[in-house]
């Protein structure tokens, strides 16, 4: 059973803007998209839904879902579906690349598979474009997962098309200036836009502070790991996918750390200081053969100027877990409080088993995608706070942050 938009409406919407394309027309743009989109409702209402969402749900569009086993956005997908998120119904995927100019290159037969499966068994609707779909029928959550550099124009098509609430994964956007605009043009479209920083809501987060807040004069490491093989091929593939750099796309979880809770912000550094001996920058060649230049370990410590002093450590090839320390004035560890904990690690083997060429991260870090979805999911029905979970204003000091310390922390390990 097939549940995507068939070819014709897509060549007949095509056939309308070339006709209006590039003259004066007594019909405007929007003219010729609220008919196309008039014709795409028609398409998707004459199909059966077996995930249209339910009361007490948010009618949620997966946008960028990626290659499966690899794409943050398909573990998004696979959460909802399996019901972990009991306010979300995933109505919608929109992938442009995979269902484009990727369907036939690395990882398009493994969508294309990925997609028959969720139409055929969930009933899921999937389109290129978020102007393919029909109005909302229920509050609509946009939740992005797409690349980076494409998430400002997602954003303004999640507005377009009715989304009440959007899921913005981190960082957000490429620059500050940019993820500026995209918080000025939601404030002002009167939607609200949360952060994918799921960190804010881990278990050992929340130990680790406990831990230090009962402990004056505790100094408090957040080290974050990926499973990344330590091969320039392996590294090179890596920097090219996250061109961002790891300090806006692997630790950039961190940063948010440091600002929701440290004080950390551009304007409060009083300084940051590289461990030398810890961290490694390389320039390597990507797949396409451009070079890239990045950290594949960093660690440094922050000083603020109300006082603060916090560090962080970020390893590309370290492994799957993620925790934190705390350390006495004499630099002694006295607490380390892992992700996932021996409560979690069952859990863990168990996501392993049933999904074994996943990425090995989605599984420690399960229960808290879950929560925060959950929480903005519900959020978007019933207006209840999100509870913990990041804003975009949030989410631009910790861009901010990051693009302070990338030339920073070059400097003192050239």
């Amino acid at each position: 059973m097939k549940l995507f938009i068939n070819f014709p409406l897509f060549a007949i919407s095509t056939m309308i803007l070339s006709t209006f394309a590039g003259r004066a027309s007594s019909f405007s743009f929007n003219t010729v998209r609220s008919a196309v989109s008039k014709n795409v409702a028609r398409s998707y209402s004459s199909t059966s839904a077996l995930n249209a969402a339910g009361k007490d749900q948010a009618e949620v569009i997966l946008v960028g879902c990626g290659a499966p086993n690899r794409g943050m956005g398909w573990y998004h997908g696979i959460q909802m579906l399996e019901k972990q998120c009991p306010s979300a119904s995933m109505d919608y995927v929109i992938e442009p690349w995979f269902m484009g100019a990727g369907a036939e290159g690395p990882g398009g037969a493994d969508f294309k598979k990925t997609q028959a499966e969720w139409e055929t068994d969930y009933g899921v609707k999937f389109a290129m474009s978020l102007s393919d779909l029909p109005p909302p029928q229920a509050p609509r959550l946009a939740l992005i997962s797409g690349r980076t550099a494409d998430n400002p124009g997602l954003l303004t098509e999640a507005i377009a098309t009715g989304s009440k609430c959007i899921y913005l994964e981190k960082p957000g956007a490429p620059t500050v200036g940019e993820l500026e605009q995209m918080a000025n043009e939601a404030s002002a479209a009167g939607v609200e836009v949360l952060m994918g920083y799921n960190k804010n809501v881990c278990k050992y987060v929340r130990k680790t502070r406990e831990f230090a807040d009962a402990n004056p004069g505790s100094h408090v490491t957040f080290v974050s790991n990926n499973a990344y093989e330590n091969t320039p091929e392996s590294l090179g593939e890596c920097f090219e996918r996250n061109a961002e750099g790891m300090l806006k796309n692997m630790a950039i979880h961190e940063l948010a750390l440091l600002v929701s809770f440290y004080d950390v912000s551009v304007d409060n550094i009083e300084s940051v200081t590289a461990d030398k001996e810890f961290s490694r920058m390389q320039t390597l060649p990507g797949p396409s053969g451009k070079m890239f230049t990045d950290f594949d370990r960093i660690k440094f410590t922050i000083k603020t100027k109300s006082g603060s002093e916090v560090s962080v450590a970020a390893d590309r090839c370290g492994g799957t877990d993620s925790y934190a320390t705390a350390t006495d004035a004499s630099g002694e560890e006295i607490f380390r409080y892992y992700m996932p904990d021996e409560e979690d690690k069952k859990h863990v083997e168990e996501l392993q088993a049933k999904y074994p060429d996943a990425m090995p991260y989605f599984f420690t870090q399960d229960p808290d995608y879950i929560t925060v979805k959950e929480r903005v999911a519900k959020h978007t029905v019933d207006g209840a706070p999100a509870e913990g979970v990041a804003t975009i204003q949030t989410a631009v000091e910790t861009l901010k942050v990051a693009e302070y310390l990338r030339p920073a922390l070059m400097e003192q390990l050239k």
